[in-house]
């Protein structure tokens, strides 16, 4: 499976093994060439299905795109499940900061307030504090301990934290009160992010209900009408002698119902696409936050999309004579 990992451009490779690690990942190479190996796979199952309504050169078209889209969704994943792992840590790191300045307060050494700090509760975050006090118990510093406990995760705030608490140990200064004011500060910015995503619930929903409800909806009754249109219009039979006198002129129609499915399915999955990273952006500041509502927008879509168009076509295909 490493093999297939050596496909991707180095840039991009390092990236999929940074992220890779922060997602607690152990054999990145052979995650890497399975998510591929799934992809390729994926594609090539979806253009046998497309070659029963498309052609040959349409199939192989939209097997590409898909591979490209599954390619991204794996790797985005990886790198939401990256998120994740860091959002749970800063959940809980006012806590450990708050608990470790009492220990300072009480009397403590700063690597025994560290040690005393760990909780069961604080989850991950106890096991990265116990691994700081094995290495610092063997020698390392602790600066350095704790800056390379903050290059495991993929979280700022972590970063930031550990950045003033070694600024803290290296100028003698009070540390129980810049750990007290550090988790006072962090715990003000989850109240403020919890605030604008109440805020923002409202534009949520409107532009969820107008991805999965209103545009599919009217993109099936517009392919229906688009394809009376085109087969009315085909069948009309105007005589020579009245084209020559008529200001405008009027020939057979080009575009067939197969260009009108993939158009009107492009435009839906463009949709969905634009519409998930548009949500993840106002929900939670990051466009990469929205990729997990992709397949949920994509397929309700689709549904919405088909079943408009069927019932349409069937209340109306007599009138018509479809």
């Amino acid at each position: 499976m490493k093999i297939f990992a050596k496909i991707l451009p180095r840039r991009i490779r390092e990236r999929y093994e940074e992220n890779a690690r922060y997602a607690r990942i152990k054999d990145v190479g052979r995650a890497i060439g399975v998510y591929i190996l799934l992809g390729v796979i994926l594609a090539g199952i979806s253009g046998f299905l497309f070659s029963r309504f498309f052609s040959t050169a349409v199939s192989i078209a939209l097997s590409f795109v898909l591979l490209i889209f599954i390619e991204v969704f794996l790797y985005y994943s990886i790198v939401l499940k990256a998120d994740s792992i860091a959002r749970k840590l800063e959940k809980v790191l006012p806590d450990a900061l708050q608990l470790m300045a009492s220990n300072l307060r009480a009397g403590m050494t700063t690597e025994r307030a560290l040690l005393l700090s760990s909780r069961i509760e604080f989850g991950e975050l106890k096991g990265e504090i116990d691994r700081v006090g094995r290495e610092i118990a063997t020698g390392k510093g602790i600066s350095y301990a704790l800056k390379d406990m903050a290059s495991r995760f993929k979280s700022e705030k972590l970063k930031k934290s550990v950045q003033l608490i070694n600024s803290g140990l290296a100028s003698g200064g009070e540390l129980a009160s810049l750990l007290e004011q550090i988790s006072s500060n962090l715990r003000e910015a989850e109240f403020v992010e919890k605030k604008v995503r109440t805020n923002v619930l409202l534009y949520v929903i409107f532009i969820s209900i107008s991805i999965v409800v209103g545009a599919p909806a009217l993109f099936g009754l517009s392919s229906f009408l688009i394809e009376v249109l085109t087969k009315q219009i085909g069948s009309i039979n105007v005589p020579a002698a009245t084209l020559t006198q008529l200001p405008f002129s009027m020939s057979s129609v080009g575009i067939t119902p197969e260009f009108i499915m993939i158009y009107l399915l492009v435009m839906i999955t463009t949709t969905s696409v634009l519409g998930g990273l548009v949500l993840g952006l106002i929900s939670r500041g990051e466009e990469k936050a929205g990729i997990k509502y992709i397949p949920f927008l994509l397929a309700i879509s689709l549904i919405v999309f088909f079943l408009v168009r069927m019932v349409v076509k069937s209340v109306l295909a007599g009138i018509f004579g479809i």
